[in-house]
């Protein structure tokens, strides 16, 4: 059994732990898609198709993500999860640098498994660390904070990606950007204390189970019954192909259109997510958190809302005549979407037991990574080549926004046909000693 600690933790060490985990995925999503700053120096330098760089941006990286997905949802289900966390994360990084010394394009397919191999392990630990730090009063909130590391990471990949490479070449860009990710797997393994399971659950018998593990037939079997977790899954699953498809694909459709250095779509890029990304999590997190104060229904009602609010601004970025309003209008709809990160989390988690949180999260990101990495960018990249003799350079703006459309517009009727089976299951997210004045 995994020693855990008992002492209640203090408010500033819980969100150092929060922090924590969110600078964990801020390097996770880093070491992804730093890639699609350098996609067309390595496109140059290897003589690569769309469908190539379609492969190895989303392709290659989600082979052994999906089948690793669901053992590492388990592992962090019945084992230290700091360790793991912290073991996850050196290996991504490593993997990440060794794409900088990759020779062609088998070399390079082979090093972005080893990085999807490493980020695998890397989320079920950590979302599950964060369900046993805070309460589910204030879940959607803290899975809001953590998910800036997805603002943040692909800050850092293309403001610094882009920077470096010019200086530096793509090679020393991936070897860089890489290295640092070692000494973070250090500092979790040393600072973080694994919490216990289940220590907000208000069922005492739960609590005592929560250290055991139900056999994986069993879980599975559960987590299919369970209509919020299922009909949340599919609803972030489809709407982030979109999300996912913009940050591999938008550098390259800017360097296309407007023909600016790759430096300087780097800090357009990075600007835009900073301004979208970090109010758009934060506020997102906690606005739901209220209403569902309120209504719990209003965490789906709220997604579908932003998002079709988000379809219309993603798609005029993509028909936009200059940068400016094509950065505008990303940056609005970025913002839009990202904010149904924090809900999206804290409902598949608050519907599902301690024991199961684990593998219930490695089920949610196998399944958006493999739409929206395995299937998407692969998908826009061929649409792409076989639009590009009649279309030139806008071949990819209309790929991807056939993408945004079919995307976008099935997440809206999903979370909407989650949001019926919301309230019959998910407890009251107010503890009993607390009033609405209160949250």
């Amino acid at each position: 059994m995994v020693q855990q600690a008992t002492a209640v933790p203090s408010n500033s060490y819980r969100y150092y732990i929060l922090f924590m985990m969110m600078l964990t995925y801020m390097f996770n999503i880093t070491d992804r898609m730093v890639m699609s700053i350098l996609i067309e120096d390595i496109k140059a330098d290897f003589v690569l198709t769309d469908t190539q760089i379609g492969l190895l941006a989303g392709t290659a990286f989600t082979i052994f993500y999906v089948v690793l997905g669901i053992p590492a949802g388990r592992l962090a289900d019945r084992t230290n999860r700091k360790k793991m966390l912290a073991i996850a994360v050196s290996l991504w990084s490593l993997m990440a640098a060794l794409c900088g010394v990759a020779t062609g394009f088998w070399t390079l397919f082979l090093a972005r498994l080893g990085v999807g191999i490493g980020e695998s392990g890397g989320n079920p630990p950590a979302i599950s660390i964060i369900t046993n730090y805070f309460d589910t009063y204030e879940l959607s909130r803290a899975m809001g904070i953590f998910s800036l590391g997805a603002a943040l990471g692909p800050v850092v990949g293309f403001v610094a990606g882009g920077l470096l490479a010019e200086a530096y070449g793509w090679r020393w860009t991936f070897i860089i950007l890489g290295l640092p990710g070692v000494a973070l797997g250090a500092l979790v393994y040393l600072t973080v204390r694994e919490p216990d399971r289940g220590r907000f659950s208000k069922d005492e018998l739960e609590k005592a189970q929560a250290v055991k593990q139900e056999p994986f037939v069993e879980t599975m079997s559960s987590l299919w019954k369970n209509r919020v977790f299922k009909r949340v899954a599919l609803a972030n699953s489809v709407g982030i192909i979109a999300l996912y498809g913009f940050s591999i694909w938008l550098a390259p459709i800017l360097i296309r259109n407007f023909e600016i250095p790759v430096s300087q779509v780097g800090i357009y890029l990075g600007t835009a997510w900073i301004a979208g990304g970090v109010p758009g999590m934060i506020l997102g997190g906690y606005f739901t958190d209220w209403l569902a104060l309120r209504n719990p229904k209003w965490r789906a009602w709220y997604s579908a809302l932003v998002i079709l609010v988000a379809l219309p601004l993603l798609v005029g970025c993509l028909l936009a005549d200059n940068i400016t309003l094509a950065l505008v209008l990303y940056m609005l709809g970025y913002a839009a979407h990202c904010s149904t990160q924090g809900p999206a989390i804290a409902m598949m988690q608050s519907s599902v037991s301690p024991t199961e949180r684990g593998t219930a999260s490695s089920i949610a990101g196998l399944s958006a990574t493999f739409l929206g990495y395995f299937i998407g960018p692969a998908v826009v990249g061929a649409i792409s080549d076989n639009l590009v003799a009649d279309h030139g350079t806008m071949s990819l703006n209309y790929a991807m926004i056939a993408i945004t459309v079919l995307s976008l517009t099935s997440a809206v009727a999903a979370y909407l046909y989650a949001a019926k089976a919301v309230s019959a299951q998910l407890p009251d997210p107010l503890p009993r000693d607390m009033t609405l004045q209160d949250a």
